[in-house]
């Protein structure tokens, strides 16, 4: 185990083996065994409700419950004020998770209509307005959204790629086994192949976020998930599409139309997730990641908005795994204003051997885009340690860790 506070064996320690690299990085942030430990059998436990489509709209009983025992010691204490807002809060609670169950679960609400095309904003805005969807409307694309989608998948996936391994995206309409999103009934799955290949990877969140970001201009909501999809559900609806010998799924991306009917917990997750970190922490000057870049100086400051799109960009419980670092000429001069821009390098700083490539090929697709909208062209290689300028040897599990450059084909 990577924290030796944590149990050497037992069930807790059999819980922890079985966790994904996100859930592990959660807990090993705990300092405190006793709260360490608990948090491990909360995990493990949540692992083996999520799939069953009912997890969602049983978080809110334990804060139900809480609820209702302050306020059942509170009456016997005899501090009755106290009693009655913690029972009517339990009360509110249970209301709204009775009201989930109906208007989300079992679908009793009014028809919703379609959502509004986004073809007035430009790239940037397009990928700033771009959020995860986690509640869709049961009904299926319509023919000429369907076909508008298809279109953009056979596009994205016939573009240049980085690696050279062959991706592939799988249509599925069909209610797969997903967390926490409810109600998606179409799927696109991301497919590479079996045998490890990180440039394919990043390839896989590089085409597919602009698949994703296609669908936004469309109208459609869509959401990245990686450790919530039951990898099995997927296969089985995959079918002869499918080869286990191949074939590894990387990821599935839910896509239709955006409901306005959203579980309690799933409003509330949402909130905690829709955070960002500022730009000093994302951009920097020095592999090592100690020297912030200083987005508004030239030569950098013609990237403009490419900055935010890369830090709002999606990536595994917005975990923000992926780093960028402008690479100036080294040509011996002293004076800052006499070197020229090369290229922007990205990194990921954590070892997970899916999710943070898959956030890398993310940012690439975004800083792509926005580098074409502002007509500033380069492209994406995969640079050996003597064309980086690297004078030491670095191992690939360093962190933080080199994945990809892009290169200006005009210096700046």
């Amino acid at each position: 185990m990577p924290n030796n506070h944590l149990p050497q064996s037992g069930i807790v320690a059999d819980i922890y083996n079985q966790l994904g690299p996100n859930e592990r990085a959660i807990i090993d942030g705990q300092t405190t065994t006793i709260l360490r430990n608990l948090l491990i059998v909360f995990v493990g436990l949540k692992l083996r409700l999520q799939f069953t489509g009912w997890l969602q709209y049983m978080l809110p009983a334990p804060v139900m419950l809480a609820f209702f025992f302050v306020a059942g010691i509170a009456y016997l204490l005899g501090v009755a004020l106290v009693a009655k807002l913690f029972a009517f809060a339990g009360l509110l609670v249970l209301t709204l998770g009775i009201f989930d169950l109906i208007t989300v679960k079992f679908r009793l609400h009014p028809r919703e209509p379609l959502p509004k095309r986004n073809d007035d904003l430009d790239t940037f805005d397009l990928m700033r307005a771009r959020r995860s969807c986690r509640s869709f409307q049961t009904r299926k694309l319509t023919s000429d959204d369907y076909n508008e989608l298809m279109e953009s998948v056979r596009r994205r996936s016939t573009e240049p790629m980085i690696g050279k391994a062959p991706i592939r995206f799988e249509y599925v309409a069909a209610p797969l086994t997903v967390w926490p999103t409810v109600n998606a009934i179409e799927f696109i799955v991301a497919i590479a192949p079996l045998e490890y290949d990180r440039l394919a990877i990043i390839d896989v969140g590089r085409s597919l976020q602009k698949i994703v970001i296609d669908a936004t201009r469309m109208g459609l909501g869509t959401c990245w998930i990686g450790p919530g999809a039951d990898h099995q559900s997927v296969i089985q609806h995959l079918g002869d599409r499918f080869d286990q010998a191949k074939d590894h799924i990387i990821c599935v991306c839910a896509v239709g139309y955006k409901s306005r009917f959203i579980p309690m917990f799933i409003r509330i997750f949402n909130a905690q997730f829709n955070r960002r970190l500022p730009l000093p922490s994302l951009f920097f000057t020095d592999s090592q990641l100690r020297e912030p870049l200083d987005v508004d100086a030239d030569p950098f400051n013609r990237f403009g908005r490419n900055y935010e799109t890369c830090q709002w960009a999606p990536s595994s419980y917005n975990g923000q795994t992926t780093r960028c670092i402008a690479v100036m000429e080294n040509n011996g001069s002293r004076h800052k204003e006499k070197r020229r821009l090369l290229r922007f390098d990205f990194y990921a700083v954590t070892t997970s051997r899916y999710y943070a490539p898959v956030a890398v090929g993310i940012w690439c697709a975004n800083w792509e885009m926005g580098c074409e909208t502002l007509c500033i062209y380069g492209h994406f290689a995969e640079l050996c340690e003597e064309e980086r300028g690297v004078q030491d040897k670095i191992e690939h599990f360093q962190l933080p860790r080199y994945d990809v450059s892009w290169v200006l084909d005009e210096s700046l």
